[in-house]
């Protein structure tokens, strides 16, 4: 089974993997764990960078914000991020800009989120901090960097899947 345990696969939920697909819970039980994890490991990274205090949705915007250097709108924000509650993203907004990380300004009718100075100073000491600390001790694994890369296009496309059966799942 999975990675060749005699216990099995390692899960979360013994009564999941119990299904047709028990590879699949091994998988979810990796998200979690990778998931908790990332988001310590930002809100601790942004803390070194200069910015304690804020939740891993807030790092997120933030860097979203600074990325190509262009405003985004509220909606982009949240479709790029997989985020339903546009309040979960204003909330994060108004937190960033309380510290002077984002601003936003107007494009004719549309409001734009953009990184200030500020903001893109410290998405870059987290990028200083994030080679120092995290990627050389990646690199050092030896990860097959196009194996990462398939790993990534997988979990995206799962997302595709675990999206279309919350839908499915809300009609029933």
């Amino acid at each position: 089974m999975g990675d060749g345990s005699p216990f099995g696969p390692i899960v979360s939920s013994a009564h999941l993997a119990d299904g047709a697909l028990p590879s699949l819970s091994e998988l979810e039980f990796g998200m979690i764990l990778a998931g908790h994890a990332f988001e310590r490991w930002m809100v601790r990274c942004m803390t070194a960078a200069g910015e304690p205090g804020l939740a891993p949705m807030d790092v997120l915007v933030l860097h979203f914000t600074t990325h190509r250097g262009r405003g985004k709108r509220l909606s982009d924000l949240c479709m790029v991020l997989g985020v339903e509650d546009t309040h979960v993203v204003n909330y994060a907004i108004k937190k960033l800009e309380k510290r002077g990380l984002v601003m936003t300004t107007r494009q004719g009718k549309e409001k734009l989120i953009g990184a200030t100075t500020k903001g893109v100073a410290t998405c870059m000491r987290y990028r200083e901090i994030r080679e120092t600390v995290l990627v050389e001790s990646v690199r050092g694994v030896g990860l097959d960097p196009k194996a990462t890369s398939q790993v990534a296009a997988t979990l995206r496309a799962l997302s595709g899947h675990y999206d279309q059966a919350a839908r499915t799942a809300a009609s029933l």
